[in-house]
C-alpha cells in the first residue's frame, strides 16, 4: 500500500475531533445542562410553595382544635355498685343497732314491763327470722346485714334481762354466763338450715366464747394462775375448732383468737415461773407453760396444706416452752450459777426428736430443733461476757505496765472488771454446744462450717480455764502460748477456711498472751521473742507466709522497742534497734517476689519505720540520722525493678534528714535548706530530659529552680545586707543565660523573673529618692508618653497587617 494512502487513512481514523468541532459540542451539552437546571429550579419553587401551604393548613387545624372544647365523654362510675350495696347495707344495720341501744338505754324505763319485753322480743325475734326470708328472695347481703342487726340485739336483751331481772348478781359472772349462753344460741342460730348460709353468725359465736373462762376466772377472784389456765383452755378450744372446721370465716377467728389467748396465756405462765419462790410454784407455772407447748405442738402436728408454714414456727414455740417449764422447775435443785447450763440441757435434748425419723412430721422435726438452736444461742449469749473479760481484761495492763506479776491467772485478767460469780459454768455451756455442732450437724453444706464454730467455742472454753482454776500466773502464761503455737499449727491445712479461722484464733490469743505479760518486764522480753519466733517458724508453710511473716515483723518491732525500754534507754536510741525491722522487710521482700506477702511485709516494714521517726522524733540528731537510714532502706528497695516508684521517698528522706540535721545545728539560712533538694532535682531532670528531649523544661528544671530561687528571693527581699542579693542575683543571670542557649523556657522565665525583682529591689531605694526629686506632674506626664508610644505602636501593627492582606489579595 502506498505510503500516501496510508496517512490519509490514519487521519480519517482518528477518534479526536477538531478543535473548532469539539468546543461546538462543548457549547451544545453547556446549553442543555442549562436549560435542564432552568427546568429543575421552577419544579422546586413549585414543590417549595406547595409544601408551604400544606404546612399552613396543618398549624391552622392544630390552632382550631386546641381552641375547640373538648367532646364531653361519658362519666365513669367511681364506685361499683356492690361496693355502695354493702356500704348501704352495713350503715344502715349500724343505725338500726344504734337506734336499738338507745332505745334499750333511754326508753326503757317509759313502758311496763310487758310492754319493754314484747318490744324487745318482737324485734329481736323480727330480726333474726328476716335473713331466712331474704335468702329465699336472694337477697343475700341485706339477710347478713338484719343477722348482724339480731345478733346485736341478743346482746341488747342479755343487758336489759341483767338490769331488769338480775339488778343483784355480779357483773362479771353474769357476763360470762351470758357470754356462754350468746356463744350457744348464735352457734345454733348459725346451724339451722334456714340460715346455714349465713357466714356471720359462727364466727360472732366464736368470739364471743373467747370471754367465758376468763371472765368466770375473774368472778371467782381467781389467781394469776386460774386466769392463764383459763386463756390457755380458750386457745386450746380455738386451736381444735381451727383445725376441724372448714368454713374460712370460722378458721380465721380461730387462729386469731388461739394465738391472742394463748400468747398471753404463755406469757403470763412464763412470767409466773420466772417470779416462783419455790418448787411448788415453779411447777404449777411449769404445768401451764407444759399445756401451752402441747396445744402448740398438737397444732404443729396437725397443721398441712397451706397452713403447713405455720408448723414451723408453732414447734419451735412449743420446744422453747418445753425448755421454759422443764428449767424452771429445775432452777431451785441447782445452784444459780447452773441455771442457764440446766436449760441447756433441755434445749440439747430436744435433738432427740431429730432421731424420731419418721414418726414426726418434718416441720415438726425442723421447729423442734430450731428451738434447740435458740436456746443454745441464748447460751452463748449468757456465757459471752466472760469471753469477753478474759480476752479483753488484759488491756489494763496497759497503763500498770511493768507494774508487777499477779497472783494468778484471774487476776492477769481481771485488772478493771469484777470476776463473775458464774464464770465457772461458762465452759460448760462451750463446751456442750461445740459438741452439738460437731455431733449433730450432718448436712453437706453445714458441716465443715458447724466444725469451724465448735472449733472456735474448744477455743474458747480452754481460753477460759486458766482464768476459772487460778492457776500461777506463768502457767496461765504457758497456756496462752501452746494454744497460740497449736492454732499456727492448724493453719496449716489446705481448707481455706479452716485455715483463716486458726489464724484468726492465734491472733487473738497471742494479743492476748502479750497484753497479760505487760504485768512483768521479763515475761514481757520472753513473751515478744516467742511470739516473734513462732510465726517466723510458720511462715516456712507458703500457704501462711502473707499472715504469719508480717505478724513475726510486728512481734519484732514491739520486742525491739521493749528491749530499748528494759535497757532505759531513751526513745530515741531505741528508734535505732526497731530500725532493724524495716531492714528485714526489705530484705525479706525480694525473696517474696509474686507472692501474696510481699505488700503486707513490705507494709509493716514501713509502719516500723514510722515508728523509728516517732520515737526519734524528741531528739533532732538523731532523728536525722533515722531519717538518712530509712532514706537507704528505700533507696535499697528501689533497686528492684519493680518498686522504682520508692526512689522519690528515698529522696524525700534525704531531704528530710538534711533538713533535720542543719535545724538542729541552728542554721537559718534558706539555701541550705533548699540546696539539696534542688541539686537531686536538677540531676534528674536532665536525666529525663536525656531520656525524653521532648519533655517540658517546667517538668524538668522547674521544681527544682523553683525550690531554691524562690525561698531565695523572699529571704532576699527582706535581707538588708549586700551578699544574698548579690549571690542570688548571679545565680539567676546565670540560670538566665542557659536557658536563653539552650532554649529552654523554664530556665529563662524563672532566671529572668527572679534576676529582675532582685534588680528592683537593690535599686528600690534610687527610685524612691528619684521619684521624690521629680515634680509631681512628671509621673503623669511619664504615664501618658507611655501611652501615646503604645498606642502608635499598636496602630502601626494594625497598618502592617493590612499591607500584608493586600498583597496577598494582589498575588491571587
Amino acid at each position: 500500500m502506498p505510503n500516501g494512502v496510508t496517512g490519509t487513512t490514519l487521519l480519517v481514523m482518528t477518534h479526536l475531533p477538531p478543535p473548532a468541532e469539539e468546543l461546538r459540542l462543548l457549547d451544545a451539552e453547556l446549553w442543555q445542562l442549562d436549560s435542564r437546571r432552568t427546568q429543575l429550579l421552577a419544579r422546586r419553587a413549585w414543590l417549595v410553595a406547595t409544601l408551604q401551604q400544606t404546612q399552613d393548613q396543618t398549624q391552622q387545624a392544630r390552632a382550631q382544635a386546641q381552641t375547640r372544647p373538648p367532646s364531653a365523654a361519658p362519666p365513669r362510675p367511681e364506685t361499683a355498685a356492690p361496693s355502695v350495696q354493702n356500704v348501704l347495707l352495713v350503715l344502715g344495720g349500724v343505725l338500726l343497732t344504734l337506734a336499738a341501744a338507745v332505745f334499750t338505754l333511754v326508753s326503757w324505763g317509759h313502758m311496763g314491763i310487758t310492754g319493754r319485753a314484747l318490744v324487745l322480743g318482737a324485734v329481736t325475734l323480727a330480726a333474726l327470722a328476716g335473713p331466712a326470708f331474704l335468702l329465699k328472695r336472694g337477697l343475700r347481703s341485706t339477710a347478713e346485714s338484719v343477722a348482724g342487726l339480731g345478733l346485736a340485739l341478743t346482746v341488747l336483751d342479755a343487758y336489759a334481762l341483767h338490769e331488769a331481772a338480775l339488778p343483784g348478781t355480779d357483773a362479771a359472772g353474769y357476763a360470762a354466763a351470758a357470754a356462754a349462753v350468746l356463744a350457744g344460741l348464735w352457734s345454733a342460730y348459725g346451724l339451722l338450715p334456714a340460715s346455714a348460709a349465713l357466714r356471720l353468725p359462727l364466727p360472732c359465736a366464736l368470739a364471743a366464747a373467747q370471754f367465758p373462762l376468763l371472765l368466770w376466772a375473774q368472778s371467782a377472784d381467781a389467781g394469776p394462775y386460774m386466769i392463764s389456765t383459763a386463756l390457755l383452755v380458750t386457745a386450746g378450744l380455738d386451736t381444735v375448732v381451727g383445725l376441724r372446721v372448714t368454713a374460712a370465716s370460722v378458721r380465721i377467728c380461730a387462729v386469731v383468737g388461739a394465738y391472742g389467748t394463748g400468747g398471753w396465756g404463755a406469757l403470763g405462765a412464763g412470767w409466773l415461773s420466772v417470779t416462783a419462790d419455790g418448787p411448788g410454784a415453779a411447777a404449777r407455772a411449769g404445768a401451764l407453760l407444759l399445756l401451752a407447748a402441747a396445744i402448740a405442738l398438737g397444732a404443729a402436728w396437725r397443721v398441712s396444706g397451706p397452713g403447713a408454714r405455720h408448723a414451723l414456727g408453732l414447734a419451735a414455740a412449743s420446744g422453747l416452752l418445753t425448755v421454759g417449764a422443764l428449767g424452771g422447775v429445775a432452777r431451785f435443785g441447782v445452784p444459780e450459777e447452773w441455771t442457764v447450763p440446766a436449760h441447756l440441757a433441755f434445749g440439747v435434748a430436744l435433738l432427740a426428736g431429730l432421731r424420731a425419723g419418721r414418726l414426726l412430721p418434718d416441720a415438726v422435726r425442723h421447729g423442734v430443733a430450731w428451738a434447740s438452736a435458740v436456746v443454745q444461742a441464748l447460751a452463748l449469749l449468757w456465757a459471752l461476757p466472760v469471753v469477753a473479760l478474759v480476752v479483753m481484761g488484759p488491756a489494763g495492763w496497759l497503763g500498770r505496765v511493768w507494774s508487777g506479776a499477779p497472783s494468778d491467772a484471774r487476776a492477769a485478767v481481771a485488772v478493771e472488771a469484777p470476776w463473775p460469780s458464774y464464770a465457772a459454768a461458762a465452759p460448760v455451756v462451750l463446751l456442750a454446744v461445740a459438741a452439738v455442732l460437731a455431733l449433730v450437724v450432718r448436712g453437706e453444706q453445714w458441716r465443715p462450717r458447724a466444725r469451724l464454730g465448735a472449733l472456735g467455742l474448744l477455743w474458747a472454753a480452754a481460753l477460759l480455764l486458766p482464768a476459772i482454776l487460778a492457776v500461777p500466773h506463768l502457767a496461765g502464761m504457758s497456756v496462752l502460748g501452746v494454744m497460740t503455737a497449736a492454732a499456727l499449727y492448724l493453719g496449716r491445712t489446705t481448707a481455706s477456711g479452716a485455715r483463716v479461722t486458726a489464724l484468726v484464733l492465734a491472733l487473738v490469743t497471742a494479743v492476748d498472751l502479750t497484753l497479760v505479760s505487760l504485768a512483768s518486764q521479763t515475761a514481757t522480753l520472753v513473751v515478744l521473742s516467742v511470739l516473734t519466733a513462732l510465726p517466723a517458724a510458720a511462715s516456712w508453710r507458703t500457704s501462711l507466709v502473707p499472715f504469719t511473716a508480717p505478724a513475726a515483723l510486728a512481734y519484732a518491732a514491739a520486742l525491739a522497742s521493749a528491749t530499748g525500754a528494759a535497757a532505759d534507754w531513751p526513745p530515741a536510741r531505741t528508734a535505732l534497734l526497731v530500725l532493724a525491722v524495716p531492714v528485714a522487710a526489705a530484705l525479706l521482700a525480694p525473696r517474696l517476689a509474686a507472692s501474696r506477702a510481699t505488700v503486707p511485709v513490705e507494709a509493716v516494714g514501713a509502719a516500723a519505720g514510722l515508728l523509728a521517726v516517732g520515737l526519734a522524733v524528741t531528739d533532732p540528731p538523731l532523728l536525722a540520722l533515722v531519717l538518712a537510714l530509712c532514706g537507704v532502706i528505700a533507696a535499697g528497695t528501689a533497686l528492684r525493678p519493680d518498686r522504682r516508684p520508692v526512689g522519690y521517698a528515698a529522696t524525700a528522706l534525704f531531704v528530710l534528714a538534711a533538713w533535720v540535721r542543719l535545724a538542729a545545728w541552728e542554721v537559718g539560712m534558706p539555701e541550705a535548706y533548699t540546696l539539696p533538694v534542688t541539686v537531686p532535682a536538677l540531676l534528674v531532670g536532665a536525666l529525663r530530659r536525656r531520656r525524653d528531649p521532648q519533655a517540658s523544661s517546667w517538668t524538668a528544671y522547674g521544681p527544682g529552680l523553683a525550690a531554691t530561687l524562690l525561698p531565695s528571693l523572699v529571704a532576699a527581699w527582706g535581707d538588708p545586707h549586700w551578699t544574698r542579693p548579690l549571690l542570688l542575683g548571679t545565680a539567676a543571670l546565670l540560670v538566665t543565660l542557659l536557658g536563653a542557649r539552650h532554649h529552654l523556657q523554664a530556665p529563662l522565665v524563672l532566671g529572668g523573673s527572679v534576676l529582675a525583682l532582685v534588680t528592683l529591689h537593690e535599686l528600690a531605694p534610687y527610685v524612691v529618692q528619684v521619684t521624690g526629686a521629680l515634680p509631681r506632674w512628671a509621673p503623669p506626664a511619664l504615664a501618658g508618653l507611655l501611652l501615646l508610644t503604645l498606642g502608635a505602636t499598636y496602630e502601626q501593627r494594625i497598618r502592617d497587617v493590612r499591607r500584608v492582606r493586600d498583597v496577598l489579595g494582589r498575588m491571587n
